[in-house]
């Protein structure tokens, strides 16, 4: 018999065997078609790749994280700088169980360390069932100077858990800090110190399969820039970067990165108006062109003790800002939209839940996104958050956390509300 004919009869022999296989299994499970899966907390949990969420809004959308956030625990005893500002005490408590932080709203959870995985996961979940596409991280540089490194560190902690949850990253530059890392002593000047810190970006972000890539390029914007302001300085910078991002300064402000700059995003200014001109005026004429949308902005700096000529304010009007602002840029149809922010408290600025507003900027969200899933399922991702706290010593309750987690980012969302159910109600072994 020659050798074609042997592995044509052995390749029928494995379709045969594996049909009767098939049929065996669908027999045996009812009306379930695969096996059921072992019991989680009783062995090993059922590892479950990320599923997209399904939207009805094209747009790409991404939330400004800020990952500065420290907590006694995370930062040697001490609560970090942008809960405090330079007169508050998170240790102080109210009759209404507010702590004394450098912001007019409570985050939900209370003030957290952003490096903690239970925040990351926390986070990271209500945006992928809000229809958000990623974050893009307010990034501080590379260099070990102040609270740069923690704020790295912190960045990296939450770039390690989006490829489990199936969500995108990028990063908005802060040039402003290479003035600081050269009276630090850490480069010789701020271009060399901008061209450590874009080389840094290329050999550990750029390449990540999370990281935005538009126009096949690495996608990268910067505030301002503030400190680097003219293109010869800008092709410096980008010298040994390759391919080159595709590079958004902050509205009106490209022309200080010259052909370096593939286009502007717009931020919160003022009042909304300034969105509209740039809808208008600007948005049209950019090769690539990123909108915002804001829930509102009340900053803390002057009773925090860190004075700020900044003198105005947007009204968070009961949500109304943020449908407003939602609304122009789901008329202009934009590409990309950027939240304005997910976590900047110390600006009001924040989408995340918080007592004062609960879950209103999220579920508003879902409603531009269009996905299909409501408040109830950023309630069983805070009641995730919660019970991760409540039983941090406890592993078998945390294996069947773990398997809530991966029955989230596959969507099945009933799943993990049930088990979440079963572990409140006493299903801990």
């Amino acid at each position: 018999m020659n050798s074609y004919v042997v592995k044509t009869n052995k390749a029928l022999i494995i379709v045969l065997f594996n049909l009767a296989c098939w049929l065996f299994i669908a027999t045996s499970c009812g009306k379930d078609d695969v096996p059921p899966p072992v019991k989680p907390g009783n062995g090993e949990i059922e590892v479950f790749a990320p599923v997209a969420v399904l939207k009805t809004n094209p747009t790409k959308v991404y939330a400004h994280y800020m990952p500065w956030f420290e907590s006694k625990e995370s930062n040697n005893g001490t609560w970090g700088m942008h809960w405090t500002m330079s007169n508050c005490n998170p240790d102080i408590i109210d009759e209404n169980g507010n702590h004394n932080i450098a912001s007019h709203y409570q985050p939900l959870i209370g003030p957290y360390a952003s490096g903690d995985k239970n925040v990351i996961e926390y986070h990271l979940l209500l945006m992928k069932y809000s229809g958000i596409d990623g974050v893009i991280i307010d990034w501080y540089g590379s260099f070990e100077v102040n609270d740069f490194a923690a704020n790295r560190r912190n960045s990296e902690a939450l770039i390690d858990l989006l490829d489990e949850t199936g969500l995108q990253f990028s990063i908005t530059y802060e040039d402003w800090t290479t003035n600081t890392v050269v009276s630090a002593g850490k480069a010789a000047d701020k271009l060399d110190a901008a061209k450590s810190d874009m080389e840094y970006l290329q050999d550990n972000y750029f390449s990540k399969p999370e990281y935005v890539q538009v126009n096949s390029k690495p996608f990268l914007t910067i505030f301002g820039p503030q400190q680097i302001t003219s293109p010869d300085e800008w092709s410096y910078v980008f010298s040994e970067i390759n391919p080159k991002p595709s590079f958004l300064t902050l509205w009106y402000e490209s022309g200080e990165a010259g052909a370096n700059a593939s286009g502007e995003y717009s931020w919160v200014y003022e009042n909304n108006s300034h969105i509209d001109n740039f809808y208008s005026n600007r948005y049209n004429s950019l090769s690539v062109a990123m909108g915002s949308a804001y829930p509102g902005f009340r900053h803390y700096y002057n009773e925090g003790g860190w004075p700020s000529s900044i003198d105005w304010e947007i009204d968070h009007a009961d949500g109304e800002t943020y449908r407003q602002t939602l609304q122009k840029a789901r008329n202009k149809e934009v590409e990309y939209l950027q939240l304005v922010t997910w976590n900047d408290f110390g600006e009001g600025t924040m989408i995340e839940p918080t007592k004062e507003f609960q879950y209103m900027f999220l579920e508003e969200t879902q409603t531009f996104t269009g996905v299909s899933y409501s408040k109830s399922n950023l309630e069983t991702v805070f009641r995730l958050y919660q019970l991760r706290k409540s039983f941090a010593g406890n592993s078998s309750v945390q294996k069947k956390l773990d398997q809530v987690f991966y029955y989230l980012v596959s969507l099945q969302a009933d799943k993990a509300s049930a088990l979440i159910d079963e572990v409140e109600n006493g299903g801990r072994d």
